[in-house]
């Protein structure tokens, strides 16, 4: 079991409707991680440090792409320290320009992708990065076509990678867990649409989140 040291830590998810898991806009604890892997993190490590009462908070929103995520960093990351920040963002990106919708036209994810990193490491230069990498599967709107949002999403998966190698984070592959699990089950059972996780594809999220945070030291003190 991990240890902390010190005062408790603060964990802190972002991103769009993947990590916003419908959580709650109030004060109730009950609601106010939603539903999403961020839950699921919060309720093993919640579980396992009790005595350190680490805090977590869940600041995902649905629709979000890394631009907005930018727009709204200061009130939703910086201003709440976070000692580990998580970030799980790109499908938005992907899908708004695959429909074609004035929002996608312009592809600026690795612009504003680096901008939120270098705003936070210059602002909060001790909190630990985590980079989660975006993910589909083929099914829902990938499968319509296929090999357009392959291409795209491989492009920022290389994205996110060459970002947290550059910026020293760790780094959360997720597609090669999501390609084993569909061979176990169809697609539609971990990503409902092809782009949403189900509770067993939250949970795949928070198993390889939970391993790579573990082996990169980020839940000691």
């Amino acid at each position: 079991m991990s240890t902390f040291s010190g005062k408790s830590k603060v964990f802190l998810f972002q991103g769009d409707s993947i990590t916003d898991g419908n959580r709650g806009r109030d004060e109730d604890p009950n609601h106010i991680l939603g539903h999403s892997y961020a839950y699921i993190i919060g309720a093993r490590l919640g579980n396992e440090l009790a005595e350190q009462k680490p805090v977590f908070y869940n600041r995902g929103i649905s629709g979000n792409r890394i631009s907005d995520l930018y727009a709204r960093w200061n009130e939703d990351a910086i201003y709440l320290q976070p000692d580990v920040l998580s970030i799980l963002i790109g499908v938005n990106d992907l899908w708004r320009m695959m429909k074609g919708e004035p929002s996608g036209v312009t592809d600026r994810f690795e612009r504003a992708y680096r901008h939120v990193l270098e705003e936070t490491r210059e602002v909060l230069p001790q909190t630990k990065l985590v980079l989660c990498e975006p993910f589909i599967l083929k099914t829902g709107a990938p499968a319509e076509a296929w090999d357009e949002w392959s291409k795209h999403l491989t492009h920022y998966q290389q994205v996110v990678r060459a970002l947290a190698e550059e910026f020293g984070t760790v780094h959360v592959p997720l597609q090669a867990a999501f390609d084993a699990a569909a061979s176990r089950a169809d697609a539609a059972y971990w990503l409902w649409d092809g782009v949403h996780p189900t509770h067993a594809g939250h949970d795949l999220i928070a198993n390889e989140w939970l391993s790579v945070a573990g082996k990169a030291g980020l839940l000691n003190g």
